[in-house]
């Protein structure tokens, strides 16, 4: 195994926000399932990760309740990790690097909620560590930010990961090339 897909802050803490309702995808679990589906049919380790904020008593606080996987998601199986962190990128607060190097994995597949904050640094981050990452842009989302629309949000993340810290690919362009 060479390759692991991380699984970013997919969690119910997001829908639990009153932005929920700006989210530019609110179906993401569709998505982030059919990469889980991929990873796993390709033997890839598969990583959940999940965001808190212990003792905030907002929707990040694990005693609340919401900082658990949205429930449609496909559940995780015996041996896949979920982690929690505490900052924005996966590596930081977890033992994220430890588990990939035990593993022996060189490639990083990335998806999840907030395109730009989380996922974005957890893309560039684990670039920096010398992993090969490959952004699926289609299975993260965000909502509106400083002005700019979550389309618009999404093509700026594009532009300053393409070629510089990520591959940037589809669902459908990875289903394809599994074939």
């Amino acid at each position: 195994m060479n390759r692991a897909l991380i699984v970013l802050d997919v969690q119910e803490s997001f829908r639990a926000r009153p932005e929920w309702d700006r989210i530019a995808d609110p179906d993401i679990a569709e998505p982030v399932n059919r990469l889980v589906r991929l990873a796993r049919a390709g033997g890839d380790l598969v990583v959940w990760v999940l965001h808190a904020e212990p003792g905030s008593q907002d929707v990040f606080d694990p005693a609340l309740g919401h900082v658990r996987l949205l429930e449609e998601l496909e559940p995780p199986r015996p041996g896949e990790p979920v982690l929690h962190k505490t900052s924005h990128n996966a590596f930081t607060t977890t033992n994220l690097q430890r588990l990939l190097t035990e593993a022996g994995v060189r490639e990083l597949t990335v998806c999840g909620i907030r395109t730009e904050q989380c996922v974005e640094t957890t893309a560039r981050v684990g670039s920096d560590l010398g992993y090969r990452v490959v952004f699926v842009t289609d299975a993260t989302t965000t909502e509106p930010v400083g002005g700019l629309t979550a389309g618009e949000v999404t093509e700026r993340t594009e532009a300053v990961l393409r070629d510089r810290f990520a591959r940037i690919a589809t669902v459908a362009e990875l289903e394809a090339s599994k074939v």
